[in-house]
């Protein structure tokens, strides 16, 4: 049988766990609060507006998004019907699908970034120097977490992301 975990490690678990659920609900209420949908379609929009001419296929979304496909799905088709994105048959795979952002849904996402960014803000920047995120990063980058990204993102469009 292989070694436990140490009571430090077991303590840090749950801290990560908790925390990460109590900052995303904080999140979440600040964008509800602002009048924005839920942080999910932010996301989605987000990861469409950087990709190479605004679209993907759902399991691409998926994957940058850590959600599973059903997920994936009810949200693409709840973005589809408030016209913040369409689909599109691959023009080389006819069964294949993809899911490009709209006008619409490019003018949402930047009107909530703003409301993320401050709800980020308060809720993270506000809590923790910039020398304790950095820390923060490297210690989750440990854990295989790659902060890179997000340091990078957030720097050209001045948002963070999840």
């Amino acid at each position: 049988m292989k070694r436990k975990p140490s009571t430090e490690a077991t303590a840090a678990w749950i801290r990560l766990m908790r925390v990460q659920s109590r900052v995303l609900d904080a999140v979440e209420q600040e964008l509800k609060k602002a009048g924005f949908p839920p942080l999910a379609w932010y996301e989605a929009l987000f990861e469409l507006s950087r990709a190479p001419a605004g679209e993907m296929r759902p399991v691409e979304l998926e994957r940058q998004m850590l959600i599973p496909q059903y997920s994936a799905s009810r949200l693409i088709d709840r973005l589809v019907d408030e016209g913040l994105a369409v689909r599109r048959e691959c023009k080389i795979d006819k069964r294949g699908q993809f899911v490009e952002i709209t006008e619409a849904g490019r003018e949402l996402q930047r009107k909530m970034g703003t409301a993320y960014s401050a709800a980020i803000e308060k809720h993270v920047g506000s809590k923790l120097s910039d020398a304790d995120a950095v820390k923060l990063c490297g210690l989750l980058d440990r854990l295989g977490c790659t902060c890179d990204d997000a340091a990078v993102l957030a720097a050209r469009d001045g948002v963070a992301v999840r």
